[in-house]
């Protein structure tokens, strides 16, 4: 949930993740990522339930003005949770014989949030600091050539990364999820406020 309301609260211009528990659209993806997509994957540990757990998260943690974390920090090495906080759950997608890997949708949005992100530009088209992470120069590299403005400019560029199991856990392509992602990556390449429109 947290990574996801990174990048998005990053390129929306929020600077306190409890201001962006006020945005309806951010909300209702984290809700989707935490209670759809991530709750039917999760082990019950049995020292604590897990959907009380994402309700707390949800209506206790994250609107808390006195926890006045910031986007720009949690999008910190974002290359390196991927692995952890989306790929763990593309695993279990995978090997389950009772859930459907194209039923994932948030998680997909998410990772086209953070590929449109990696492109420094925020959803007013104004250059935006990205914040430290390890993999940008080489992850900036793979997406030469892709302009705001230009859908059409992304032409297989994301491939290289999606295909990466370094970050995903998995090879999203041959998963199946890449062209997901894609789909929505390129709905916000369209221009200024792509990103709140998609």
């Amino acid at each position: 949930l947290h990574t996801a309301m990174s990048v998005y609260g990053c390129m929306l211009g929020y600077t306190l993740i409890c201001d962006e528990m006020k945005d309806a659209d951010i909300v209702a993806l984290i809700k989707r990522l935490g209670y759809v997509e991530g709750l039917p994957v999760v082990v019950n540990p049995g020292i604590l339930e897990p959907k009380a757990f994402i309700d707390e998260v949800v209506e206790q943690r994250l609107p808390n003005p006195f926890m006045p974390d910031m986007p720009q920090r949690i999008a910190c090495d974002t290359s390196q949770k991927i692995p952890v906080r989306f790929g763990e759950t593309i695993k279990a997608y995978i090997a389950s014989d009772s859930l459907e890997l194209s039923s994932l949708r948030a998680i997909p949005f998410a990772i086209a949030a953070w590929l449109r992100y990696l492109l420094a530009m925020d959803d007013e088209l104004s250059p935006m600091e990205l914040s430290d992470d390890p993999r940008i120069p080489e992850l900036q590299e793979k997406l030469a050539g892709i302009e705001i403005g230009k859908p059409e400019s992304c032409v297989g560029q994301l491939d290289a990364i999606l295909s990466d199991d370094s970050i995903f856990g998995a090879d999203l392509c041959k998963a199946g999820l890449s062209e997901t992602v894609e789909g929505f990556f390129k709905q916000m390449l369209v221009g200024r406020g792509a990103v709140r429109s998609a």
